[in-house]
């Protein structure tokens, strides 16, 4: 071939490329998009994912319809998107289960969270407070610190479950402080804040989108939040950093995930899209009323947190031995 055929050549490659890559923005999407969400409809997670749907769809042109797959630690939902088509009309809620957790708590995984997905963007995050029943001894963090290590494994603490980020927060906290807590899981948040409101358990790592109302209420006292700065939400609540505690954020994280191998100028698609609705004013109150906060950013963004989040928690889960299997 010619230097002359070669460069023309060249050229009508990348043409045909951009063409492609144009065509492919505007031809998708052309039906409807499902959203599988790994937990039952009317929780947190299934409220997030609706209020942004809804911003989206007016983007997007398209409807996006809610499929709700729980069961088995999120696992259900994960492998069933694991294994859709690559082609835009199938895509996820992703938490720390899916993305951290799960391929440390199980010998067995169906679906690897690093392979098996393509990353669009994180939707944001949402901070653990440590709280405890007002009756408790404690009036204050460093109080409850003193009266637990005084007390080794007299104290109980409440979760929502075995593996949540609930129950691995508190074991970060007893690692880091060297604390010995009793822990009780739950299955889900309301019966977990149930008898902590009534005292049966005294302690939990509690999520500011499930917790937020009663936190407010005084039903139970804040005592530290784990994230990197005070909540605007909860402004007299001392980070744990602050009260000592260092290398020790807590919080949940959530993001939209679709199949491996999904075309460059989708996942751009969903990307802005996504973006887009992060900045909706709608969609910013229902976050604030969630005490979540939104993660705008790239897909790339997003996978180095997940991976980041999934070396930090699987140390955890190791160190203390745990399991789901």
């Amino acid at each position: 071939m010619s230097r002359r055929h070669f460069v023309l050549h060249a050229i009508a490659a990348i043409a045909l490329a951009s063409s492609s890559f144009a065509q492919a923005q505007g031809q998708y999407p052309d039906q409807i998009i499902k959203w599988v969400v790994p937990y039952p409809a009317g929780g947190g997670t299934d409220n997030l994912a609706r209020t942004l749907a809804e911003s989206m769809r007016v983007g997007l042109g398209q409807q996006i319809v809610v499929d709700n797959r729980p069961g088995a630690a999120t696992n259900i939902g994960a492998e069933l998107v694991a294994r859709a088509r690559p082609d835009g009309y199938t895509v996820m809620s992703a938490d720390n289960a899916v993305l951290a957790f799960n391929e440390h708590l199980f010998k067995k995984l169906l679906f690897s969270p690093e392979k098996d997905f393509s990353y669009i963007g994180a939707i944001g995050k949402f901070p653990l407070a440590l709280v405890v029943h007002p009756s408790f001894p404690a009036q204050n963090f460093k109080d409850f610190l003193a009266y637990v290590k005084a007390n080794p494994g007299k104290v109980s603490y409440a979760s929502v479950g075995n593996g949540s980020p609930h129950h691995l927060a508190m074991e970060l906290f007893k690692n880091r402080t060297g604390a010995f807590i009793t822990h009780i899981p739950y299955r889900g948040a309301a019966p977990a804040m149930q008898d902590l409101m009534g005292g049966q358990v005294p302690a939990m790592f509690l999520d500011l989108a499930s917790g937020l109302s009663i936190i407010k209420s005084g039903k139970v006292r804040t005592l530290a939040i784990g994230s990197q700065a005070r909540s605007p939400l909860l402004p007299d609540v001392p980070t744990l950093a602050e009260s000592g505690v260092t290398n020790a954020e807590v919080f949940a994280f959530q993001g939209l995930l679709g199949p491996a191998g999904l075309p460059a100028p989708v996942v751009v698609r969903l990307n802005q899209e996504l973006n887009k609705a992060l900045a909706d004013p709608v969609v910013l109150k229902r976050f604030t009323e969630f005490g979540f906060d939104p993660l705008r950013g790239t897909p790339e963004d997003f996978k180095k947190l997940a991976r980041s989040e999934s070396a930090r928690w699987g140390e955890v889960i190791r160190t203390n031995q745990i399991s789901l299997d």
